[in-house]
């Protein structure tokens, strides 16, 4: 065997070894990325149950059901809406009427099952996320002419 084809032989198998890594490296992001999706999303593209992924837009008035610590409500975008059950102390800020951006999953019954839920922060500001899914929808009413 030449000096160059051991070279190439060399160069061939370090690429392979560099392919295989960049392969595991994505494959275990794909399992840890959230993606952000709204009500109308979820009609158009339905997720597995079991699959995480960030859920926003309005919490529908009239829908906020408390029990204790459980909390019932639907997360819209005045298109469409998605019952969320959430365990646990929500924010402050958390309202009816009000953008919303949850964590969790969807369960078999077609539930989601928030494991962390966001509130605005002030008046003023609606998140980023929600905010594009509501123009997405048609639905973008700025407060305040803005």
């Amino acid at each position: 065997m030449t000096r160059k084809k051991r070279r190439l032989y060399f160069v061939l198998a370090g690429m392979c070894v560099l392919g295989i890594a960049a392969a595991l490296v994505l494959t275990s992001f794909e399992d840890s990325l959230v993606f952000f999706r709204s009500p109308s999303d979820l009609v158009e593209k339905p997720i597995e149950p079991g699959r995480n992924f960030r859920l926003g837009g309005l919490v529908e008035e009239g829908s906020v059901e408390k029990n204790g610590v459980l909390i019932r409500f639907k997360v819209t975008d005045l298109s469409e809406a998605v019952p969320v059950s959430f365990e646990g102390l929500l924010p402050d800020l958390f309202r009816e009427g009000q953008g919303v951006v949850t964590e969790g999953s969807f369960n078999e019954e077609g539930v989601f099952i928030a494991t962390n839920v966001l509130a605005k922060h002030d008046e003023n500001y609606m998140p980023p996320e929600v905010a594009d899914a509501l123009k997405k929808a048609g639905q973008w009413k700025p407060k305040g002419g803005g």
